[in-house]
């Protein structure tokens, strides 16, 4: 999300920051019943990853988005209306930092605009003198 607000105002761009959620597979009584409401849920994780990583002074204009459906397909339709699709990777440490999620490959194959993947914090001195690494 850093990326992209650094990104945004160098093309007039808005964010869209957008999460998927979908019902999970359930064996027996569903917490459906209990009234869980996963949109919400899913809209209140996002609200808050946005005030961790941003604070309530926003840098460009984000307009959040909690989507139900699988991650891959909610993106790829996002892509449709995007400039841009920025992503992270899903890398642990190790060998598989260097690996690019599920998720990550689908869009990189598939998506309707240029995908931008993100491995992790770019070190300063690796960021051009715009602040965009």
């Amino acid at each position: 999300m850093r990326w992209a607000a650094r990104q945004a105002p160098l093309t007039g761009a808005v964010i869209e920051a957008v999460t998927a959620w979908e019902y999970p597979p359930w064996y027996g009584a569903s917490p459906m019943a209990a009234g869980f409401d996963f949109a919400d849920n899913a809209a209140k994780i996002l609200s808050q990853a946005l005030d961790e990583t941003f604070g309530p002074d926003r840098p460009v204009e984000i307009r959040p988005r909690a989507e139900r459906g699988h991650p891959a397909a909610v993106l790829l339709e996002a892509s449709r209306e995007a400039e841009l699709l920025v992503v992270g990777n899903r890398g642990h440490g190790g060998f598989t930092e260097a690996l690019l999620g599920s998720v990550g490959q689908h869009l990189v194959q598939h998506a309707a605009c240029p995908v931008v993947v993100i491995r992790g914090p770019v070190p300063s001195a690796a960021r051009g003198a715009n602040g965009v690494g």
